[in-house]
């Protein structure tokens, strides 16, 4: 088991971008359809940016219509915390990755089955993990997931 933590508050400064800083640690937003991920169709998985903990994976991906990345599941739901948001005037279920801490976005019972859910997250708060480099780049466990899929 790989060991994922959060860096110190100036090695987060230093590796992230400015919306990537303010996506992650204060609970910012990207904007829709102008952001890396939303329309990626490659197969692979999407760390954390911040811990590089497992979130989710292509085989999840759906296109919700939002213009951010969707997932009807996560690919580790254990990596997953869910805390309910009363910011806006309608209660929301914020999500956030439980060792990086990092602000993923939210989840609502919008989605597809088999679960109904859609975890819309932003793009800022992920890394993607091409299939072909799973292996070299320690996520290896995850290629059986992409069975049956040609490389792509």
């Amino acid at each position: 088991m790989a060991s994922y933590r959060k860096p110190d508050e100036r090695e987060l400064r230093r590796r992230l971008s400015r919306i990537q800083y303010e996506v992650t640690q204060h609970e910012g937003t990207e904007r829709p359809f102008d952001n890396e991920y939303h329309a990626e169709k490659r197969s692979g998985i999407y760390v954390d940016i911040v811990s590089g903990e497992p979130l989710f994976a292509s085989v999840h991906k759906f296109d919700s219509g939002t213009g951010w990345p969707s997932f009807f599941q996560p690919l580790e739901p254990d990596h997953i915390v869910e805390k309910r948001d009363f910011r806006l005037f309608l209660p929301r279920t914020e999500v956030r990755c439980r060792y990086g801490d990092s602000d993923l976005g939210q989840v609502f019972p919008d989605g597809p089955a088999p679960t109904g859910l859609r975890y819309c997250v932003n793009s800022a708060a992920l890394r993607f993990i091409p299939r072909d480099q799973l292996e070299e780049t320690g996520y290896g466990q995850y290629l059986g997931l992409f069975d049956g899929e040609s490389s792509s």
